[in-house]
C-alpha cells in the first residue's frame, strides 16, 4: 500500500498556514519538534476547557484528572514497550535527566567511574556529568570514529571496568542521524554489571523505542519531537523507582512512579500526548491487535517512507560538489536526518547562520548551530562556525526536498 501522505499532511494545520507573504511553510526542523496533528491540539484545548484541575479532586474534573494520569502512563508505556508503573512525566527530558541523575549518583562512591557516549545530545552528557563531579566520580567519554559518523565501539573494552557504574548514550544522533548499535552498548554495559541510560529523544520520532528489549534502566523521551506537547517522559526499572530517592518535596505522595514527579503536572500535555500515542497507531490504518502492535506497525510503515526520502536527500547532496555531509553516506542505520555545510572553492565553510537566515525568508525552516551536540561537532573541525542540518518527518514530501535543492542551488548561484 502506497504511505499515505497527503492524508497524514491534512491533519497538520500548521503545513497550511502561510506567512505574511503568503508563503507557506517548508519545514525541515523536525529534531527541533515536530509540527502538532490536529487530533492532539482539540484533546488539550478540551481538557483545558471543560476538565482544568489538579490531582486527587473528588469532583467531575479531578475524577476525569486522575483518568486521565493513568492512561497516559498506559499510553507511554505502550509506546515505550515497559509497564505503566515504571513511566513518570516532567517538563522535558532535559529537566528529567538532571532529576535521575542526581538521584543515581547518591549510590555512588569515591572510585567509581561512568562511561557518556560523544554524539549525544549534550543534555544526556552534562546532566551525568554534573552529578558525577559532585560525587568525586571520573567520567569517561566514548569517543567518535575518525570521521565522526559512529561511535569508535572497539574503545569500549578500555574504557568499561569492574568500577564502570553507568553506561550513557544516545540511541540516534540529534544532528548526523546516526543510529547507535544499542544491543551492542548494553551487552558492554552488562558485562561489568553497570547501569545503562538512553536518550531516545530523536531515536523515538522514527523507530519504536523497546526499553524491555533493550535491557536499559533509564531511557529518556519527549512528546514534542513527534506531534505531541511540550512533555518529557522518562521510563525507569520498577526496582530502581522504589530504591532510589528522588528529589522531591517532603509532603509529596511516596506512591511510584508519582514520587519522581516534581510538582503539579500539565495534564493538558498528558491529554495532547495520549492523543498524540492514538494518532500514531492509527497511521498504519489496521484496527486489529492492541495498541503497541498498531504502533509497530505504524512505525514500520514510516519507516519505509522515510528510507525513501533519505535516499532522496542523499542522492541530491551527491550531485553538489559544494556540499559537506557529516555521517553516514546511506539511507540505513539513520534518521532521515542529516548534517552538512556548504564549501567554497577554497575549502572554506559558508557562514551556516547565513544561509539559514536566507531560507528562512522564504519560509522554509533549516537548522543551524551546534545543536547541543558539543563532542560531534567539535570532533569534526565545526565547533566555531557550526553546521546546518535538515531533518525531515514522516509529513515531509519528495516535493519539498525538491524545493529545498533548488532553493539551494539559487543561493550558490548568487551567493558562491
Amino acid at each position: 500500500m502506497d504511505y499515505p501522505i497527503d492524508a497524514v499532511r491534512r491533519r497538520f494545520p500548521a503545513l497550511h498556514h502561510a506567512d505574511g507573504k503568503g508563503q507557506l511553510p517548508v519545514l525541515f526542523d523536525g529534531p527541533g519538534g515536530s509540527q502538532v496533528p490536529q487530533s492532539v491540539l482539540d484533546a488539550m484545548v478540551g481538557y483545558l476547557g471543560r476538565y482544568n484541575s489538579n490531582f486527587g479532586g473528588f469532583a467531575d474534573a479531578g475524577v476525569r484528572t486522575g483518568r486521565l494520569v493513568s492512561d497516559a502512563r498506559q499510553a507511554a508505556a505502550d509506546w515505550l514497550g515497559c509497564a505503566a508503573d515504571e513511566v513518570f512525566f516532567g517538563l522535558n527530558a532535559t529537566s528529567l535527566m538532571f532529576n535521575v541523575s542526581r538521584a543515581v549518583a547518591q549510590t555512588w562512591r569515591a572510585g567509581d567511574n561512568i562511561v557518556l557516549s560523544s554524539l549525544d545530545h549534550f543534555s544526556h552528557v552534562s546532566s551525568w556529568q554534573r552529578a558525577a563531579e559532585e560525587r568525586g566520580v571520573a567520567v569517561r567519554m566514548l569517543p567518535l570514529n575518525a570521521d565522526g559518523s559512529d561511535l569508535d565501539y572497539s574503545a569500549l573494552p578500555d574504557l568499561l571496568d569492574g568500577n564502570t557504574r553507568l553506561l550513557a548514550f544516545a540511541a540516534a544522533s540529534n544532528v548526523s542521524g546516526t543510529v547507535a548499535d544499542t544491543a551492542r552498548l548494553v551487552a558492554a554495559a552488562r558485562s561489568v554489571g553497570a547501569w545503562v541510560s538512553v536518550d531516545a529523544v530523536h531515536a523515538a520520532v522514527h523507530g519504536l523505542p523497546d526499553a524491555a528489549a533493550w535491557d536499559c534502566d533509564f531511557l529518556f523521551a519527549s512528546a514534542y519531537k513527534l506531534g505531541g506537547p511540550h512533555l518529557g517522559i522518562c521510563f525507569g526499572k520498577r526496582a530502581h523507582l522504589h530504591a532510589l530517592r528522588p528529589y522531591k518535596v517532603a509532603p509529596a505522595s511516596e506512591a511510584v512512579p508519582n514520587r519522581w514527579e516534581q510538582g503539579t503536572q500539565s495534564f493538558e500535555a498528558q491529554a495532547g500526548f495520549i492523543a498524540m500515542i492514538d494518532y500514531w497507531a492509527a497511521l498504519a490504518e489496521d484496527g486489529a491487535g492492541d495498541r503497541r502492535s498498531r504502533l509497530r506497525r505504524s512505525y514500520a510503515q514510516v519507516r519505509r517512507y522515510e528510507q525513501g526520502i533519505s535516499r532522496a536527500v542523499l542522492d541530491g547532496f551527491r550531485q553538489r560538489p559544494f556540499v559537506r555531509l557529516y555521517g553516514l553516506d546511506s539511507e540505513h542505520g539513520r534518521t532521515p536526518t542529516f548534517a552538512f555545510n556548504i564549501v567554497r572553492p577554497n575549502g572554506g565553510i559558508v557562514c551556516p547562520q547565513q544561509i539559514a537566515a536566507w531560507f528562512g525568508e522564504r519560509n522554509v525552516a533549516v537548522g543551524s548551530g551546534n545543536f547541543y551536540a558539543w563532542d560531534v561537532v567539535s570532533h569534526l573541525g565545526v565547533a566555531e562556525t557550526g553546521l546546518l542540518r535538515i531533518g525531515c518527518m514522516h509529513y515531509t514530501t519528495h516535493d519539498e526536498i525538491a524545493c529545498f535543492f533548488a532553493l539551494l542551488d539559487e543561493w550558490v548561484q548568487t551567493h558562491l
